[in-house]
């Protein structure tokens, strides 16, 4: 076991100084670091390279380079838990929760007080407060659960059986599913950094610029290329008039992030326009949307689903879930920060927050 380990660090270790010396020759080896996937801090940096570790068992790693002035070889698992990213992608990737969620704790709350069981009724009963659409996120979990590990049972009437030991079975679950995706990775920005400088789209660099606690820059490696790209945008931000310059420090538009993004969606259904020969409709706060979910359109300004209806299309936010509903009717109502899907048109369709 010894010597395996010490042949696969040392595998790791030539497969960072291959990548990293062709790109950052300047950067000291002691800046280079492998992490343990299973107990990490927070990493965010831009993508340098992805590979296979275990072809036989399909193990990946990534290659970031981040924002703490040091690169960072991390195993993210099987191939197909993380999507493609492309190269100077800028991620952030976080240990997988190894423990119970809060949601276990909820189902485990709810069963207490139902007899040892849990439903839909029981979880509005017990909390007047949640949403149906909210208490179903809950009987996912419990049908991944069942499917995985066959940890939990659920009666013919539709009742869940809540055994006194869920919590600890929940968190047997999520150490089975960490073994396969040790991490997450979440996409920040699909497009390099340099690009941002000058992009018409509300880039990560503007979300940061404008966040109330920023994530802290290294002077160093990509930390230092962050910080001249934060003070280059700044400039650009003041020609286009969306901030200004008030004794000595940037004031930004309390409508910049919003404007921003307004750009770069028009820019982009313009093009879709031509393409569909439909004409867009822009979707706003408060709007009931209709219409057939196409696709996926990924911006600088975040993810948008394409929706198609008989005379005109509408780009609204994006969620996860709409990806296993590609080609079917959808509806909705636009509020801050999202959509509330049902799908089929609302006859009786489940409901999406």
């Amino acid at each position: 076991d010894t010597l395996r380990r010490m042949g696969e660090r040392g595998d790791i270790i030539r497969t960072m100084q291959r990548e990293l010396s062709a790109r950052f020759p300047e950067r000291a080896a002691a800046d280079r670091v492998i992490q343990d996937s299973s107990d990490m801090p927070p990493i965010v940096g831009r993508v340098v390279a992805r590979g296979l570790t275990d072809e036989v068992h399909d193990r990946h790693y990534l290659i970031v380079d981040g924002i703490d002035g040091r690169s960072h070889f991390i195993g993210i698992g099987k191939g197909d838990a993380v999507e493609a990213l492309p190269v100077d992608a800028i991620v952030r990737v976080v240990s997988s929760p190894r423990g119970a969620r809060e949601v276990d704790r909820t189902i485990v709350a709810v069963a207490a007080a139902n007899d040892g069981h849990y439903t839909v009724d029981a979880h509005l009963r017990f909390d007047p407060n949640a949403s149906e659409a909210f208490a179903e996120t809950h009987v996912r979990r419990l049908e991944a659960m069942r499917r995985v590990m066959r940890s939990v049972e659920r009666e013919a009437d539709g009742r869940w059986v809540i055994a006194p030991d869920h919590l600890k079975r929940a968190a047997a679950f999520e150490a089975r599913l960490a073994v396969d995706r040790p991490v997450t990775v979440e996409l920040l920005s699909s497009i390099p950094l340099d690009i941002l400088k000058t992009m018409n789209a509300a880039t990560w660099l503007d979300r940061e610029l404008t966040a109330e606690g920023p994530i802290p820059l290294r002077d160093a490696g990509f930390g230092r290329a962050v910080r001249s790209a934060q003070i280059a945008r700044q400039a650009w931000l003041v020609e286009q008039e969306l901030a200004e310059q008030v004794s000595g420090r940037i004031a930004y538009r309390p409508d910049m992030l919003a404007s921003l993004q307004q750009r770069e969606v028009l820019t982009v259904a313009k093009r879709i326009s031509d393409e569909l020969g439909k004409p867009f409709e822009e979707a706003r706060q408060g709007d009931r949307i209709d219409g057939v979910f196409k696709r996926r359109i990924d911006l600088a300004s975040g993810r948008f689903a394409l929706v198609e209806k008989s005379r005109e299309f509408s780009l609204v936010p994006w969620r996860p879930i709409l990806e296993r509903h590609v080609g079917k009717p959808v509806a909705g109502v636009l509020r801050d920060g999202g959509v509330s899907w049902t799908i089929g048109r609302g006859r009786g369709g489940p409901v999406i927050d």
